[in-house]
C-alpha cells in the first residue's frame, strides 16, 4: 500500500516519544515517502518478535474504551400560518338563559352537561316552539268553569306547551287562578348532588335553587319576567330550600311569624308577604324538580287543606310537563351542541400547516369557550411518556398585545409545568377537575413561588390520536369569576379533545409530508450538482506517492497551503489518516479512502471561502493540535477518526450563505431544519457519503463502534455553529477554571465542541499575510450574500454583510478578536502550553488590524496604546459609526 510503512512501532506510537531526535525525524519521513523499502525491509529483517508485537499493537479491540449509548438525532421545525380568529362563544352560553340550567342527568341518571340556553329555542321571548298550538281560553271564560273542569283545561294548557321560560309563566299564573293568590314564584332545582364546595359566591358544584321567574302576577308578561335578575337560594335553606330539601309542602298562615321566613325579600321587592303556600314538583320517579310559591291568598285569608289538594294534584301534572320540556330542551342543546364542536372541528381541520398553527388555534378557541386565564397544550414526549417534548401556552390576556393581530403560533414554556398533574393525566388518560388546586396532593405548590399568579381550579384531560394513544395533555387553569369546570366543561372539552387529537396527528404527519418532500427536493438539488469521485480518480490517487508530514509541514500551526494543489491536499489528508494509524486500527480500504477523499472535495460548492480549501486547513489544524500535545491519548482512535472526519465534511455543500439567509429565503433547508439549518445539511451530506457505493469508509467497524463514530462526528459538525459554541463555551470555560477531568465523557465531549470551533477559527493564529489573505476571502463571500438579499430579498443586509460597510472590517475583526477568538484560544493555552503559539498569533493579527484602523482613522491614534505584554489597546474606544457591530460574530463561520 502506498505510503504505509512497515516496524514494530505506528505512526501513532512513533509520535509518543518524549525526546524526538532530528536525525530520527528526517529517517522517518524518508522511510514514510519510500514504502516498498520499507515493505521489502521488514520482510527480510523483522523477527518474529517484532511482528507479534506489530500484530498486539494493531489488533482489535473487542469493545470501546467507553460504553455509549447510541445516537440521536433530533430536530425540531417551525412553521407559520395565517391569522387564527378567536370565537364569540363559550361554553358558559350552555349554562345560563334557561331555567333548567344545568340538567344534572338524562332519562336513566347519566349526568350530562346538556343545559338550557338563552333564545336556542323559539323564535323570540315567550315564543314557544310547539306546532299546532290550541287557542287557550280567556281569564273569564276560565273562571266560569268549575273545578276539575279548570284543572283539565289548565293541564291541556301546559301539556302542549314545550318552551320552558313559557310553560313555567303558564304554571304560575294558572297555579295563583286555581288558588285564588295575589303571585306566585317558581324555582328550580340546578346544580349536582356534590359535596365539594369552593370559594367563590358563585362556584358551588352542590344543589341549590333559582328563580327567574319571580313574582309572578295574573298581569305579568313573560318579556317582564325575564328581566328581571335571577334569585339563588342554598339547598336547604329559607322556606324554599326547606320544601326541596325535604320534598314536605309548607302552609303559612302568618309568614312573619315563621323562622325560616327571609324578611329581606320583602325589603328587596316593597311587598309584604302575610300568607304562604309553598309546594315540590316532582316528577314521576318522585325527584324534586322544582319548588312552587304562591303568596297572599286573596281576601286575606290563610290557604286551606283543599288548597293544598289543589295545588299538589296540578302541580303532579306540572312535573310531567316540566320534564318534557326538559327533554325537548336537551335535545335543542344537543343540536346546539353538535353545531359549536362542528364549527371548531372545522376551525381545525382547515388549516393544518405546522404544529404551532394548529395549537394556537386549539388554544385560542379553548379559551375563548371555557372563559378560564390559562390553557397549555403539552405534547407527550414518544420515548418517554411521562414526560413532554413540547409546552405550549396561553393566557386570556395574550390577545390584547400589540401583536395580537399577527401572532400566528402560541408561546412555547413561559410558565412551569405542574408535572404531577399533567404527568398523572399523561400516563393514565384520566380525566383531572380540581375545585381547590392547593387542597390536592398532586399539585406543586412551588410553580407559584416567585410569580403574580396563583393555581385555584384546575381541569386537565388527555389528548389522544385515532388509535386512542395520548399524544399530549390540554389543562386549563382558574375559570373566570372564581367559578369552578363544570361537567359542562369537562364534557365539551372532552369532546373538542378528539378533534385536537385527530388535528394534531394529522398535523405530525402533515409535516413529515413537507419535510419528506424538502428533503427530496434538496437531495435532488445535490445530486444534479454533485457526484461521487469515479473509480478511475480514486485508482489514479492510490497510485501515487504520499510524502511525509514533515515534507508539508502538517505539524506546524503556521501551515499554509496556498502553494498546494489539490492532488496534494489529498493526500496530505491521507498522510494525516497514516499517521494517527487509522487506517489500519479500522481495517480501512485504502482505494476507498481515497475514493472518499476525492468525494468529499468534489462534494464542495466552488464559493469563495467555505470550500474544499477551507474544510482541509481545519482538518490540519486538528491534525497539528492532537500531535502536538497528544491529545490523541485522551481521546482514542474512534474519536480523533471522528473529528477529522468531522473536519473534512464541517462545511459539505456549503452554498456561500448562511443559516440567517436560508430562513429568510424560505429555503428548503430552512423548512428541514429550524436551527443549525447549514450544519445539520452538512451533516446529512457526509453520511450520504459514507453510505455511497465505493465511499463507505467504515464499512469495516462493528456496529457499536460505527453507532458511537457517527455520533462523534454529528456532535462536531453542529459544534461548528457558532451559536452552539456560545451555548457551551461558559461550561468550558468553567472546566478550564476548576480543572478538566477527561477521563469522563461530558468533559471530553466539550473538549471536542470548543477543539472544532478552534480549528474552525485558526486563520485568525496564522501569519498575518495568511490571516489578511482569509479575511479578505471572508468579507467578500459575505458581501456576495448581502449583494443577494438586498436584490433578490429587497432587504438591507446587515453591517458584515453590507458592502457599503467595508471600511469598518478592521474595527469588526478587532471586536470579533476580542469577544470569540482571544477568550477560546487562551483557554487552550492555559489547557496545553503547546498551543500558546496560537494565542500569539491571534494577539499580533489583533495589533495589525488596530493599526490599519488607526490609519484609516477608525480610531483615533493617540487612543492606542501597549499593556504590559506589550499587546496593543485602546484606551478609549470609539469609531465613527455608532450603528457599526462591535464584532461579526459569524467572521469566519457563516453557517
Amino acid at each position: 500500500m502506498p505510503g504505509e510503512g512497515g516496524g514494530a512501532e505506528s505512526g501513532l506510537h512513533r509520535l509518543h516519544r518524549n525526546c524526538y531526535d532530528p536525525e530520527y525525524a528526517r529517517m522517518e519521513a524518508w522511510l514514510d515517502e519510500h514504502p516498498d523499502f520499507v515493505q521489502d525491509y521488514f520482510l527480510r529483517k523483522a523477527t518474529r518478535q517484532v511482528v507479534d508485537s506489530w500484530l498486539v499493537s494493531h489488533a482489535t479491540p473487542t469493545s470501546s474504551s467507553v460504553e455509549l449509548s447510541s445516537p440521536t438525532h433530533n430536530q425540531s421545525r417551525g412553521g407559520s400560518g395565517a391569522t387564527t380568529p378567536v370565537r364569540k362563544i363559550s361554553a358558559h352560553e350552555f349554562e345560563r338563559g334557561g331555567l333548567l340550567k344545568p340538567m344534572i342527568s338524562t332519562i336513566d341518571g347519566t349526568p350530562t352537561f346538556l343545559t338550557s340556553t338563552e333564545g336556542q329555542t323559539g323564535s323570540g321571548p315567550g315564543h314557544s316552539p310547539t306546532p299546532g298550538r290550541r287557542q287557550r281560553r280567556s281569564r273569564h271564560e276560565l273562571r266560569q268553569l268549575d273545578e276539575k273542569e279548570l284543572i283539565f283545561e289548565l293541564v291541556k294548557d301546559i301539556c302542549n306547551e314545550l318552551e320552558v321560560r313559557s310553560l313555567c309563566h303558564k304554571i304560575l299564573q294558572n297555579v295563583s287562578m286555581l288558588l285564588h293568590a295575589d303571585r306566585g314564584s317558581l324555582f328550580l332545582v340546578q346544580g349536582e348532588k356534590a359535596t365539594c364546595q369552593t370559594v367563590g359566591p358563585h362556584s358551588q358544584r352542590g344543589r341549590y335553587l333559582v328563580s327567574k321567574l319571580f313574582d309572578v302576577c295574573s298581569k305579568s308578561t313573560l318579556i317582564e319576567m325575564e328581566k328581571k335578575d335571577e334569585i339563588r337560594i342554598p339547598w336547604g335553606t329559607g322556606i324554599v330550600g326547606y320544601v326541596a330539601e325535604s320534598g314536605d309542602p309548607v302552609n303559612i298562615p302568618d309568614a312573619y311569624k315563621d323562622e325560616r321566613f327571609n324578611h329581606d325579600i320583602d325589603v328587596l321587592t316593597g311587598y309584604k308577604t302575610r300568607t304562604l303556600l309553598c309546594m315540590p314538583i316532582k316528577d314521576t320517579n318522585g325527584d324534586v324538580l322544582g319548588v312552587a310559591q304562591v303568596i297572599n291568598k286573596v281576601g286575606d285569608a290563610p290557604f286551606t287543606e283543599q288548597d293544598e289538594k289543589i295545588f299538589s294534584s296540578y302541580l303532579q301534572f306540572c312535573g310531567i310537563g316540566l320534564r318534557n320540556a326538559h327533554l325537548y330542551e336537551k335535545s335543542q342543546l344537543e343540536v346546539k351542541r353538535n353545531q359549536v364542536l362542528l364549527d371548531l372541528a372545522r376551525m381545525i381541520f382547515e388549516e393544518q400547516s405546522t404544529i404551532e398553527h394548529v395549537v394556537f388555534r386549539i388554544l385560542t378557541h379553548t379559551q375563548s369557550l371555557i372563559q378560564c386565564q390559562r390553557v397549555q397544550v403539552l405534547l407527550v414526549h414518544q420515548a418517554s411518556k411521562g414526560s413532554f417534548s413540547r409546552v405550549f401556552d396561553f393566557e386570556a390576556t395574550d390577545l390584547n398585545g400589540e401583536d395580537s393581530e399577527s401572532r400566528t403560533s402560541p408561546y412555547e414554556s413561559r410558565f412551569p409545568i405542574n408535572v404531577g398533574i399533567t404527568g398523572y393525566v399523561a400516563t393514565t388518560g384520566e380525566t383531572v377537575s380540581i375545585p381547590c388546586a392547593y387542597e390536592d396532593p398532586r399539585f406543586d405548590h412551588s410553580v407559584d413561588d416567585g410569580t403574580n399568579f396563583k393555581h385555584k381550579t384546575i381541569l386537565c384531560m388527555a389528548i389522544k390520536n385515532s388509535s386512542g394513544q395520548i399524544i399530549g395533555v390540554i389543562q386549563l387553569i382558574n375559570k373566570f369569576d372564581d367559578l369552578q369546570f363544570t361537567k359542562n366543561d369537562e364534557n365539551f372539552v372532552e369532546a373538542f379533545a378528539i378533534f385536537c387529537g385527530m388535528g394534531i396527528h394529522n398535523t405530525h404527519m402533515y409535516e413529515r409530508a413537507v419535510v419528506a418532500i424538502a428533503k427530496q427536493s434538496v437531495t435532488l438539488e445535490v445530486l444534479s450538482y454533485h457526484a461521487t469521485a469515479s473509480l478511475d480518480d480514486a485508482q489514479r490517487l492510490r497510485k501515487m506517492r504520499v510524502p511525509s508530514a514533515a515534507n508539508f509541514r502538517l505539524h506546524e500551526f503556521t501551515f499554509d497551503d496556498y502553494i498546494m494543489n489539490d492532488d496534494e491536499t489529498i493526500t496530505a489528508c491521507i498522510r494525516m489518516f497514516l499517521d494517527l494509524d487509522l487506517v489500519e486500527r479500522f481495517h480501512m480500504d485504502y482505494e476507498v479512502l481515497c475514493r472518499w477523499l476525492l468525494s468529499v472535495k468534489k462534494n464542495y460548492r466552488n464559493v469563495t471561502y467555505h470550500n474544499w480549501r477551507h474544510a482541509f486547513n481545519v482538518a490540519q489544524m486538528m491534525f497539528s493540535i492532537l500531535t502536538a500535545t497528544q491529545w490523541w491519548k485522551i481521546f482514542g482512535e474512534a474519536e480523533c477518526l471522528a473529528l477529522i472526519i468531522g473536519c473534512l465534511c464541517h462545511d459539505l455543500d456549503h452554498r456561500g450563505t448562511n443559516n440567517s439567509f436560508q430562513i429568510k429565503a424560505s429555503s428548503p433547508l430552512a423548512q428541514l431544519y429550524s436551527t443549525s439549518t447549514m450544519e445539520h445539511h452538512h451533516f446529512d451530506q457526509c453520511i450520504m457519503i459514507l453510505n455511497s457505493p465505493g465511499n463507505q469508509l467504515l464499512a469495516n467497524v462493528s456496529p457499536d463502534e460505527y453507532s458511537r463514530v457517527i455520533r462523534i462526528v454529528e456532535e462536531a459538525i453542529l459544534s461548528t455553529d457558532l451559536a452552539v459554541y456560545f451555548r457551551k463555551r461558559g461550561a468550558f470555560f468553567n472546566i478550564v477554571r476548576e480543572g478538566p477531568r477527561f477521563n469522563t465523557e461530558e468533559h471530553r465531549e466539550l473538549l471536542r465542541a470548543m477543539l472544532m470551533t478552534v480549528c474552525d477559527l485558526a486563520a485568525i493564529t496564522k501569519p498575518w499575510d495568511v490571516e489578511k489573505r482569509v479575511a479578505e476571502l471572508v468579507s467578500s463571500e459575505f458581501f456576495e450574500q448581502g449583494d443577494i438579499e438586498r436584490e433578490e430579498l429587497n432587504i438591507t443586509p446587515i453591517d458584515i454583510m453590507n458592502r457599503e460597510k467595508e471600511d469598518q472590517l478592521p474595527l469588526m475583526q478587532v471586536g470579533f478578536i476580542d469577544s470569540i477568538c482571544l477568550p477560546i484560544y487562551e483557554s487552550f493555552a492555559a489547557l496545553s502550553d503547546k498551543l500558546e503559539p496560537l494565542v500569539d498569533g491571534v494577539r499580533e493579527n489583533r495589533d495589525h488590524w488596530l493599526e490599519i484602523a488607526a490609519a484609516q482613522s477608525l480610531i483615533p491614534s493617540e487612543s492606542m496604546e501597549k499593556d504590559s505584554n506589550d499587546n496593543m489597546t485602546i484606551s478609549k474606544p470609539s469609531t465613527p459609526d455608532s450603528d457599526a457591530p462591535s464584532s461579526p460574530v459569524h467572521n469566519y463561520n457563516s453557517d
